[in-house]
């Protein structure tokens, strides 16, 4: 009888032995599960944050939505274009077009900022829509045949002691077609001629690339275009406020849309 208990005594034992084992061993293979997955939200979040910041670097548009000058850019605030926008900054070449442009809802609004160099830089993109829109927007179309609603624009400049560099991008435009474009004096209103002349840099009773921002650009094939202009002086504090697209290269034409630019002086 009492090899009978102390051989069920150590069976009992045995199993409650092997069950403390198998709950380490759960509780060990629970632990590596965690910490294997800890580890994979960490890489992903690292690998998203990474990729934020090539958003921010290559920027809003199907492109290479490029940081300011000198390589101190911000990312535009706000959804790109397929693929991320490319800025304007860099203008010819496609923000791709408008940078933050094509394929983006919204507008990703202002940025800008101080260089390395001790210049300054400004990226600010718009989505046309036609005046008196339910949604308000700095971008106005005055010609939806030629510069469709929910086509996009951006406008960079950079400034410093040699002068003023301003280009633009633009997106969904019609294809293959030239359109002229100009620095304006006045803010965009629902009257194409609210942006005023042209801004010259001397007043002149002539037109000319020189002596004013002229952004003349022909599209692509998929309706994208860009320009870009360099000039050895700067704008007047407050003189230089929207950029106007024409239907014509060239120092005049039909007004079909404006946006509205706070240029730095």
């Amino acid at each position: 009888m009492t090899a009978r208990v102390e051989q069920r005594a150590g069976q009992r034992a045995g199993r409650t032995t092997g069950a403390v084992r198998r709950r380490r061993r759960a509780l060990a293979g629970a632990a590596a599960v965690l910490l294997m997955l800890a580890g994979g939200t960490g890489a992903g979040v690292a690998q998203g944050a990474d990729s934020a910041g090539t958003g921010a670097g290559a920027g809003t548009g199907g492109a290479d939505s490029s940081p300011a000058p000198e390589g101190d850019g911000h990312a535009a605030h706000g959804t790109g274009t397929a693929g991320g926008t490319g800025t304007a900054g860099s203008a010819a070449g496609g923000t791709g077009a408008a940078g933050s442009a094509a394929g983006g809802t919204g507008e990703a609004g202002l940025v800008g900022g101080a260089s390395r160099s001790g210049g300054l830089w400004m990226r600010v993109d718009g989505v046309f829509s036609p005046p008196g829109s339910f949604v308000p927007s700095d971008a106005l179309t005055y010609d939806t045949r030629l510069v469709p609603a929910a086509a996009r624009i951006e406008v960079t400049q950079y400034t410093d002691r040699s002068g003023n560099r301003v280009g633009t991008r633009l997106h969904g435009l019609l294809p293959n077609r030239p359109y002229g474009m100009h620095v304006h004096t006045e803010p965009c209103g629902a009257d194409p001629s609210a942006a005023g002349p042209h801004y010259q840099h001397r007043a002149l009773p002539t037109a000319d690339p020189v002596n004013e921002v002229w952004l003349d650009f022909r599209t692509d094939g998929d309706g994208d275009g860009a320009a870009e202009a360099r000039h050895d002086w700067g704008f007047r504090e407050g003189d230089a406020r929207s950029v106007i697209v024409h239907d014509e290269q060239g120092g005049a034409g039909k007004r079909v849309a404006c946006f509205t630019v706070p240029f730095a002086p």
